[in-house]
């Protein structure tokens, strides 16, 4: 039974601690409402005591213990019900979780000690009574259980370990050094002290003989649930080191968020933003979520149900005063109680952030910097923050060479009569920098966002607008930029200009016609010859180079060839064809425009050694 609940040995010892600091709750609890009761509450603790010897793990507390009734309830009740009954109330309860009657009990997470020993000897005093219970039971459906006179007040626990594994040094839980490894995994920060009798060598003699060896008590939990404590409490360093001590990180976090829960579910929760992105931020193995504690006690690391993909880069601790578990507490039951405190946390960490943009500008830098790609990826996979999200955002644009802006920064610098937020995206800014694209709107002193992180293709696309404000690739479609009166005088223009190039425009679409869906006049160019532009609908070339490299196959896709009539190359073309120029010529220049108005916005060429080739003989040519 206990084989199919837990995954790991050493659970039970976490059971047996978890087990003993609740008792020792339960006793403070009941000597302060009951005055009339005969106990010693001064120095309540947990004891473990090792015998290597006899092979002999003990864990012992001086709490409230347990009646005989209570005995029979809690551990004899599943001893005497057997395997197959539990797991048929396991099966039964939803998601294979426990049954709510049985999560906390003490008979589950005590039966985990049958994963390590062969025979388990309890006895116990509950407060207040004069004569104890031993139980003992070998694990197999049955059990002993007798009066003990001499029972002290509260539950000692010994397991009978089975027989060492020569091959497997890492079970033995009868070194010190595992039993340390263990409360301070599980039980650091238990509010009781958890003690155990360790021995060490004495001084050596004159004669350089071994001196008698030294028994000392020590604590081996340190109790400094930092969480637990007020913010004003805790000073700058013990947030530091415990940090250091969540996150395997060498260097200080950016930020420390302290926060607290109160009302019909309590939870604590101590969170970090890191100063650096940890290596594996966008592996798809990488390890993400908090480490979740229930009143203290560790019940995992990594808990993705608590924290969203996108904020995979949060450390800390949750610490939850009453949690949903299943049997094992070592799974998540997806309930309201988790679904609620992931809202929370989520809106705290932004909340923290958007502060931080507002009052610390330059530590926020550092932020973006390290994980605004990350932070990004809210934006498709959480549409409940998107707004909150939107606003964190910070980008490159034409405005300012140097500093990244803020969409409502880029709002507030919109020129009159602009209606749409204009974007170019790319795989680098120097490539979307000096794209043809972005001619006409510096030209006209347009500001345009300068995108280069994958998720940019995504997000602008899933999100569509801000502020009320549509956001628009330049790179696709027709532009629009002029006033009334330019439009009136570039029509009239446009008309004259569409009967002069009409025979070549449809001798491109013609000849390039593998490679592009037409040849068209161009409104946003001003200096380059020729750019390609994709229809409104149509995935930009950086999305479906991203999709390619994710394994996606996709169908070829065509676009817009569009040219500069003011351009002397294009003129000289027009003119060439108008005048039955050399066939071949003509077809190596179309291609030429072509291949370079690619190359201009960063693309890539289907066939790079044909272009190289024709460029080399019309150079050649005009030698």
């Amino acid at each position: 039974m206990v084989h199919s609940i837990y995954s790991n040995k050493d659970i039970f010892l976490r059971e047996l601690i978890s087990n003993a600091s609740d008792a020792l709750d339960k006793l403070r609890i009941a000597s302060m409402v009951d005055k009339d009761l005969d106990v010693d509450a001064s120095d309540l603790h947990i004891e473990l005591v090792v015998d290597a010897q006899a092979r002999t793990l003990t864990v012992r507390d001086n709490g409230i213990g347990m009646s005989r009734d209570e005995v029979v309830q809690l551990i004899g009740t599943i001893a005497k019900s057997g395997t197959a009954e539990l797991l048929r109330k396991l099966r039964e309860s939803n998601d294979g979780g426990a049954p709510q009657e049985l999560i906390g009990q003490f008979g589950v997470g005590f039966y985990a000690t049958f994963m390590v020993a062969d025979k388990v000897v309890l006895l116990t005093r509950r407060a207040g009574e004069s004569t104890g219970t031993r139980w003992e039971s070998a694990g197999e459906g049955t059990y002993e259980i007798e009066q003990a006179d001499d029972a002290p007040q509260g539950t000692t626990v010994t397991l009978h370990l089975k027989p060492a594994d020569p091959e497997d040094h890492l079970y033995d839980y009868t070194a010190e050094w595992k039993i340390r490894e263990i409360v301070k995994r599980y039980s650091d920060f238990i509010s009781w002290p958890i003690r155990m009798t360790v021995e060490r060598p004495g001084e050596p003699g004159e004669d350089g003989s071994p001196g008698e060896p030294t028994r000392e008590v020590q604590t081996l939990n340190s109790m400094k649930a930092l969480w637990a404590r007020s913010r004003d409490e805790v000073d700058e360093a013990e947030y530091h080191e415990f940090y250091k001590h969540v996150s395997h990180d060498w260097t200080d976090p950016l930020e420390v968020i302290h926060m607290r829960a109160e009302g019909t579910f309590e939870y604590e929760a101590l969170l970090f933003i890191p100063a650096h992105a940890p290596f594996d931020l966008f592996a798809r193995e990488g390890k993400r979520g908090v480490q979740l504690y229930v009143k203290r006690v560790f019940i995992m690391d990594d808990c993705e149900a608590l924290t969203p993909n996108y904020l995979r880069f949060i450390k800390g601790v949750v610490d939850a005063h009453d949690l949903s578990l299943n049997i094992s507490r070592e799974i998540l039951q997806q309930d309201r109680q988790i679904q609620a405190v992931r809202r929370r946390l989520v809106r705290k960490v932004l909340s923290t952030l958007k502060e931080m943009r507002e009052k610390q500008p330059e530590r926020y830098r550092t932020f973006w910097a390290e994980f605004g790609k990350a932070l990004k990826e809210g934006l498709v996979e959480d549409v409940d923050n998107r707004e909150t999200l939107l606003d964190l955002i910070s980008a490159a644009s034409t405005h300012d060479a140097e500093q990244l802006t803020t969409l409502r920064g880029y709002v507030e610098r919109m020129k009159d009569g602009q209606s749409d937020i204009y974007y170019l995206t790319g795989e680098t800014r120097s490539a979307v920098e000096n794209s043809p694209h972005l001619e006409a709107f510096r030209a006209k002193g347009y500001e345009v966002l300068l995108l280069t992180d994958p998720v940019d293709e995504v997000w602008v696309e899933q999100v569509g607008e801000f502020d009320g404000k549509p956001l628009r690739s330049i790179a696709k479609g027709q532009i629009d930029l002029e006033t009334e009166d330019e439009k009136k005088a570039a029509e009239t223009e446009l008309q004259e200009r569409q009967k002069e190039f009409e025979p070549l425009l449809t001798w491109l679409g013609e000849r390039l016609a593998e490679d592009i869906k037409e040849a068209r006049l161009s409104t946003r160019l001003t200096t380059s010859p020729a750019c390609v532009v994709g229809d409104a609908q149509d995935l930009t070339p950086n999305l479906e180079r991203i999709y390619r490299a994710m394994g996606h196959e996709l169908p070829p896709s065509k676009r817009i060839l569009e040219l500069n009539p003011t351009h002397p190359l294009v003129g000289g073309l027009r003119k060439a064809h108008e005048q039955g120029g050399d066939e071949e010529a003509l077809g190596r220049t179309a291609e030429l425009l072509y291949g370079m108005a690619l190359l201009a916005e960063g693309g890539e060429l289907k066939d790079p050694a044909r272009f190289a080739r024709l460029l080399a003989e019309q150079l050649s040519a005009a030698v």
